[in-house]
């Protein structure tokens, strides 16, 4: 395969940039500064609230866009690019749905914060992974002063095996996302990672051919057929190797940093 002309790489972090204990390796640091001398551009790309992925990567953060929530609202230098929000009334069907459910935790995704009715020490170990600025209310039903850009249930038990079954039905009207082993996710039908590269890739005058993505999970897939360089990682669900057109080591073996570095190699060979 040809890095001479990557211009743009983007990555999921969970599963993927991030090991098993959600952190970033030491040693991407030294190869984002290389790829940034160089002109190529950095996504992050996750399911991830905003205000979350900024921290993870708060020494970098002025130099990478983010692509959060699943696509649904990406910022860079803390400038919106792009927001697709769900209907209110949308969420406040999908709560009603899922509160018919046994055993689940609710989360709706805004703009300001996530809102949750739940303080449970099992759930909030697991939401506060992902979500920085969150607020646990009464009622899900009478959150009004927010932008919804994402509606989220965590089930502890399984997602693909609970609560998805619950929920496919609705591919016609949503993105329906099993996003990762606990977590499904609910987004507005033309909110995805793909459509958010897409819209990168045109204002930054990039092609699919000068693309690079890495990504684990069903949420990712979108992303990695908009790039010819799709890698999923050697712990990527069964499925999500079958779309992409690569492996990469798994991200304990920092498999997404050890492509970055055969990238750097070719690029500065030319």
């Amino acid at each position: 395969m040809n890095h001479n002309d990557i211009r743009l790489i983007a990555t999921d972090m969970d599963g993927t940039l991030l090991n098993s204990q959600h952190q970033v390796s030491e040693s991407f640091y030294p190869a984002f500064e290389r790829l940034k001398e160089l002109g190529i551009h950095f996504v992050a790309a996750s399911g991830r609230q905003y205000f979350n992925l900024a921290k993870t990567l708060a020494p970098i953060k002025d130099d990478v866009i983010f692509v959060s929530e699943n696509g649904s609202y990406v910022v860079f230098r803390e400038e919106e690019i792009h927001v697709q929000a769900l209907p209110h009334n949308d969420v406040y069907e999908l709560i009603r749905m899922a509160r018919a459910i046994k055993d689940n935790y609710i989360v709706i995704c805004g703009k300001k914060k996530a809102y949750v009715e739940s303080d449970a020490p099992e759930f909030l170990a697991h939401l506060t992974l992902y979500f920085e600025r969150y607020e646990v209310v009464e009622n899900l039903l009478e959150v009004t002063d927010d932008d919804f850009l994402k509606f989220t249930i965590c089930d502890l038990k399984g997602s693909e095996q609970h609560v998805y079954p619950h929920f496919k039905h609705l591919h016609d009207q949503y993105q329906v996302k099993v996003s990762g082993p606990i977590w499904l996710d609910i987004s507005h039908r033309q909110a995805n990672k793909g459509v958010a590269m897409a819209m990168i890739q045109e204002r930054l005058g990039v092609t699919k051919a000068q693309t690079m993505v890495f990504g684990d999970y069903f949420n990712d897939v979108e992303m990695l057929l908009q790039a010819d360089h799709s890698y999923a990682m050697e712990n990527a669900h069964p499925d999500v190797k079958k779309i992409a057109r690569y492996t990469a080591e798994s991200n304990d073996n920092n498999g997404v940093v050890k492509i970055l570095q055969q990238v750097l190699l070719a690029q500065q060979a030319v």
